[in-house]
């Protein structure tokens, strides 16, 4: 083969893969935020949760893209290893569609397909018809990257070197190994497959051989989510888990089940002279087979992602601290005790958040990286209250009240979003501890202390302004007060003692930036501290 075909044959898997991001990222723009609600909402029960995942992935053409969302929502809490494996199983059903889809043979349209795709990508200014473009072009790009791998490789049936190599994947373990780094290293199961297609098309690899490729292209996919897994909580890691332990379990299934029974001549039959429609079949046949024999023991498999990431107190406690504790009856209760519920459950809210924030401020301070990782799961668990606080405040809504009482349900409201904000800061305060401690760049002594009394003075206005809220005792309101104004001064007279190090020399680039960021942050904290020490008392509305 020389040197000109390889170059070929990588242009071709690269113009592939382009044409599939950009065919993806095309569905997924014209699709809106559809597809993320869609996911989101995905049902408790895994057969719907598996044609969500199917759906989803259909219309994506990425199953990896699928995964990766399912990641980065058991991330954020907001599905559960239940929903994942489900949608997870339904993405490895609908990443088949690729192969089923190039098995047609349309390179006489391609050069079409791309040219019209440019046109509406490049020329219209309507967003949908662009996305749709985008949609098109990347359909084109996909075939025409398929036709010059399939001209590239002609060449290779007459390589004695490259016969003698596929003729050692002949032995079922090393052709599944080989499947397995193959899709690995492409990170798409996709591109793998269609490259075994357009072997088996040039007679290059036997029908039989593809079988064992196509197996190991299917652990070979979970690369992406596993790397994905690397950046999220240990939830996030175990939902990546499962996606390989579903694999491996469908891999071994599928090698006893063909080496059983007579399944490949039944699959041949189906096109008996079309050798590509028949990888793409195995590929679609295999996914259903592996999805309905494991359905029925997705706890099992849980279960076996429990025990290798094994669940630790915190997050027990993650798991409780993110679900309704006193507004979970509100459709039982009079609308006054209704309304006292969603203000204990949004000063239990606060609690966290103050809780979060103080840990931020000791990780500022005195640095330490299971502190962050607290912190980002705590700011989790703030974001997955607010939002199911806000949702049942809906109901509330919805019910005959009074006045005075919708008055008091918006600034709880209010006092959530307020409550939400600290929580955030204290996100971006770990944020400058990690930057502070990559960059080794420290604070003057100086500094250091001068921050270190006002984040002080922060945290005692937070805890004083949330136990306000909750109790409604405001003879504490005055000292909430004078604390934030003694904020204010000393945001104003330390950013004026910054300036005036950084004029002497004497403050770290880096670090005098991140103080000034810092000063902002404990400023805005007090501010939202006293907004909800008053969102609930009442005004005086007398003119």
């Amino acid at each position: 083969m020389s040197i000109a075909s390889i170059l070929s044959l990588l242009g071709g898997v690269g113009l592939f893969l382009f044409g599939m991001s950009i065919m993806s990222t095309g569905l997924r723009n014209s699709c809106g935020d559809n597809l993320q609600n869609i996911l989101e909402k995905a049902t408790k029960n895994k057969y719907k949760a598996v044609l969500v995942g199917l759906g989803m992935t259909i219309l994506i053409q990425s199953s990896s893209a699928t995964d990766v969302m399912v990641i980065g929502f058991v991330n954020s809490g907001m599905m559960t290893l239940a929903q994942a494996i489900g949608v997870i199983m339904g993405a490895n059903i609908g990443t088949t569609i690729t192969a089923q889809i190039t098995a047609f043979n349309i390179s006489t349209f391609t050069p079409f397909l791309l040219f019209i795709g440019a046109i509406m990508y490049l020329f219209m200014k309507n967003n949908m018809t662009k996305h749709v473009g985008s949609v098109i072009m990347g359909f084109g790009m996909l075939f025409q990257g398929i036709t010059i791998m399939k001209t590239a490789i002609a060449p290779l049936s007459q390589s004695v070197a490259f016969k003698s190599f596929l003729s050692g994947l002949e032995n079922p373990a090393l052709a599944v190994l080989f499947g397995v780094a193959f899709t690995a290293l492409l990170q798409s199961s996709s591109s793998s497959i269609v490259i075994f297609q357009a072997f088996c098309v040039q007679g290059m690899l036997q029908y039989d051989v593809a079988v064992y490729l196509v197996i190991g292209a299917a652990i070979g996919s979970v690369t992406p989510n596993l790397l994905a897994s690397l950046t999220a909580n240990r939830n996030g890691k175990r939902s990546a888990i499962l996606n390989l332990i579903f694999n491996l379990f469908r891999a071994a299934l599928l090698i006893i089940i063909i080496n059983v029974i007579p399944l490949l001549d039944w699959i041949k039959m189906l096109s008996p002279d079309d050798i590509g429609r028949q990888i793409a079949n195995t590929h679609t046949i295999f996914s259903i087979i592996a999805v309905v024999a494991a359905l029925p023991f997705t706890n099992y498999i849980i279960a076996i992602a429990y025990k290798l990431i094994p669940e630790l107190p915190e997050e027990t406690r993650a798991l409780e601290d993110r679900q309704l504790v006193y507004m979970n009856q509100m459709a039982n209760v009079p609308p006054n005790m209704a309304i006292h519920q969603a203000q204990l459950e949004t000063a239990r809210m606060g609690q966290i958040a103050a809780e979060n924030f103080a840990e931020a401020l000791s990780c500022f301070f005195d640095y330490d990286s299971d502190k962050v990782e607290s912190v980002e799961q705590r700011e989790d668990t703030v974001n997955i209250l607010n939002h199911a606080i806000a949702d049942a405040m809906i109901t509330l809504k919805a019910l005959d009240l009074s006045e005075a009482n919708l008055r008091r349900i918006s600034m709880i409201s209010i006092a959530c979003t307020d409550i939400e904000r600290i929580s955030d800061h204290a996100e971006n305060i770990i944020e400058y501890a990690q930057r502070m401690k990559s960059k080794k760049a420290k604070l003057s002594k100086k500094a250091a202390k001068e921050l270190s009394e006002m984040a002080d003075n922060a945290m005692e206005v937070v805890n004083m302004a949330i136990e306000t809220f909750r109790t409604e005792d405001y003879s504490q309101l005055g000292v909430i007060e004078k604390i934030e104004a003694k904020i204010d001064k000393q945001e104003k007279s330390l950013i004026n003692h910054h300036v005036e190090r950084l004029m002497d020399g004497k403050c770290d680039a880096l670090a005098g930036v991140i103080f000034t960021d810092m000063v902002t942050d404990l400023e805005r904290c007090a501010d939202h501290s006293i907004n909800i020490a008053y969102a609930l008392k009442e005004r005086d509305t007398r003119i």
